[in-house]
């Protein structure tokens, strides 16, 4: 009888180079990706490439019982590329510009399609900061999330908005990009009297004029495009303080009066959250302006810089949006493709809530993610449709995989290295108040770590899919022997490379070991003293894994044909070194079964030349005639 071996090796792949309550917690992710079931027209806008936005004067005029705006936008711009005599903006096309002025005089403008291109007097020279002052009005199209929305409450008018993806240029003249970050903004709002504005920043003044007043916030934090936001209603206000030091941070509350009661029970959990935010990372990032809510209708919430929009104040939803203000809003992802960096890190965060402030419920938390996560068999968590909000916003994937992805990576790190990675990753000087790739978070937990993550991210950020394990173990004595199998869900990954966890108890002992799984089929040998009655694979929920099954079985060993193979994965020559009695031949096969290569043993020590062999996944066969 011919006994067969048969291992997995690796050949190179490409190289990767980076180049709410709400029924239940999975509502927030639904409800921010399926509101209203719009999809949205997303553009690759490349407008103002040559021109860098320092700074905005916002002057509106609103009512909450309509559904429309009118007012202007000033931009102080620097000149970064080529001179140019004219300068772009983008806004809807419904939308109505009036007038254009620079330097006090009215200039020539068109506004076609989305683009709104200003011709200036004469070219404007690169360095050189100068402004320009849009006049427009109209009545907003409801794109993305809603963009620009009213509606009512208790019979009150209220109006909001939300511009995630790219809905800014819904209702404003703006650079509707992730390319540049405004450094400044005045926000004026002018609305009746009876009606409070929530903002970003802090709250400067209230003036009233005649039978409407005016709101002036300020913020001199940078800003992405699509966080700028305005809230309009009769709102009740109150505060909660975070002490921070000497001092402390407001979290102003604006909120619908018929739920003022239910907000003040909600809302004191954000203190411990941030408390904890900042003890994992770094401080509150806009701390010399506030933190706060404000109600809106919408079904879930959103992350506007230093005043999170929520339907309600449960402490998942706070959590999840309060994390934003770190991932997200301070360090904002520069490409949707790259959306995991906000909504992965929510998500975590928003479960790292649960296991420091909650624990009994951190559990469970895991469990509910990795039945989202694997209720498909495929899916990668960087964004492949940067076109379909629905695939922007998918809450499988995006959210909750990318938070498990996060999980992973502190396991596979350590909490030391994950979280000084983090820390490192958000006080980047070219990152922070700034934009962000996957590769530079890469990059920060590697050095971090002293991990290489190519293999890991290959398979968890760009690969679909999740792993499931089928582990056979005996024992003698003290000695457990144990064979892991593994099979994937999605071919775009043949194996997950990934340290196991795998707990050994009789009832009354047990201990946890970690193993090392290197290829489909490797046996471990372990002493465990004590009479070990039950096997159980990663019972903290540390690996997103699914269909895994642990039984009693028998674990062939046969030492006759012990060998070792290495490197794997290689690149130009695979060494295969027996160790005890050679075999007969060895075969490397593809995937489909069909010989690539064979070669009849005479020495213990064989090496392969695969250089010429394409880029994959392969079987190594050794057998014997006996």
């Amino acid at each position: 009888m011919k006994n067969r071996f048969i291992l997995l090796i690796f050949l190179f792949l490409s190289n990767f180079g980076f180049s709410q309550e709400i029924k239940c917690k999975n509502d927030l992710v639904n409800s921010e990706r399926k509101a209203h079931r719009k999809f949205l027209n997303v553009q690759a806008l490349t407008t103002g490439s040559n021109y860098d936005l320092k700074y905005h004067r916002l002057s509106w005029n609103v009512d909450p019982a309509s559904a429309s705006i009118a007012g202007s936008v000033t931009s102080y711009f620097l000149v970064t590329g080529q001179p140019f005599s004219a300068i772009h903006f983008d806004l809807a096309s419904v939308m109505s510009v009036d007038s254009v002025f620079y330097h006090n005089s009215a200039i020539t403008f068109t506004h076609l399609n989305s683009d709104v291109s200003c011709q200036l007097p004469a070219n404007i020279n690169n360095g050189i900061l100068d402004s320009i002052t849009v006049h427009y009005h109209g009545f907003p199209p409801s794109t993305g999330f809603g963009s620009f929305f009213t509606s009512t409450h208790a019979g009150v008018p209220v109006l909001w908005t939300l511009s995630e993806p790219d809905g800014a240029s819904d209702w404003w003249p703006c650079k509707s990009n992730l390319s540049d970050k405004i450094d400044s903004l005045d926000i004026f709002v002018t609305t009746p009297q009876q009606y409070r504005v929530g903002s970003n920043g802090k709250l400067l003044s209230e003036t009233l004029n005649g039978s409407n007043k005016t709101y002036h916030w300020q913020t001199h934090y940078p800003i992405a495009t699509y966080l700028i936001a305005i809230g309009v209603t009769n709102y009740a206000a109150y505060s909660n303080y975070v002490p921070m030091g000497n001092d402390s941070l407001e979290v102003l509350n604006y909120v619908y009066p018929e739920e003022l009661a239910s907000w003040q029970a909600w809302t004191p959990d954000i203190i411990n959250t941030i408390k904890l935010y900042d003890s994992l990372t770094i401080p509150y990032p806009f701390a010399n302006e506030k933190y706060g809510h404000c109600e809106f209708g919408w079904g879930g919430g959103m992350e506007h810089q230093t005043m999170t929009f929520c339907v309600a104040g449960y402490h998942w939803l706070i959590a999840h949006e309060c994390a934003h203000q770190w991932f997200g809003d301070k360090v904002t992802c520069r490409s949707w493709e790259d959306i995991w960096l906000n909504e992965g890190f929510a998500t975590y965060f928003e479960g790292l809530s649960e296991e420091f402030l909650f624990p009994a419920t951190w559990y469970t938390w895991k469990s509910d993610k990795i039945s989202n996560i694997t209720s498909a068999p495929d899916g990668s968590v960087k964004c492949t449709d940067t076109l379909d909000v629905n695939r922007i916003f998918d809450g499988r994937l995006s959210y909750n995989k990318g938070a498990y992805v996060l999980h992973m990576l502190r396991w596979q790190l350590g909490d030391s290295a994950f979280f000084q990675g983090l820390r490192n990753y958000l006080n980047d000087s070219l990152l922070a108040y700034n934009f962000a790739y996957t590769k530079d978070l890469k990059q920060h937990l590697e050095i971090a770590s002293g991990q290489n993550l190519t293999t890991f991210l290959n398979q968890w950020y760009i690969g679909e899919g999740f792993p499931s394990y089928s582990i056979q173990w005996n024992k003698n004595g003290s000695t457990i022997n144990l064979q892991v199998n593994q099979t994937t869900s999605n071919p775009s990954v043949s194996f997950y490379e990934m340290p196991i966890p795998i707990q050994f108890s009789n009832g009354i002992k047990d201990t946890i070991i970690v193993f090392n799984h290197t290829f489909s089929g490797q046996q471990f040998t372990v002493n465990i003293p004590f009479n070990v009655t039950s096997v159980v694979f990663d019972p903290d929920l540390w690996l997103l894994s699914a269909n895994n099954n642990v039984v009693v079985g028998i674990v062939e060993n046969n030492e006759e044909l012990s060998f070792s193979v290495y490197p794997n994965p290689a690149s130009s020559k695979l060494i295969i070194e027996f160790k005890e009695k050679l075999p007969e031949q060895v075969r490397i096969a593809d995937l489909q079964g069909r010989n690539v290569l064979e070669v009849n043993v005479v020495q213990s020590k064989i090496e392969v030349d695969v250089s010429k062999m394409k880029r994959g996944t392969y079987f190594l066969n050794v057998s014997t005639g006996n």
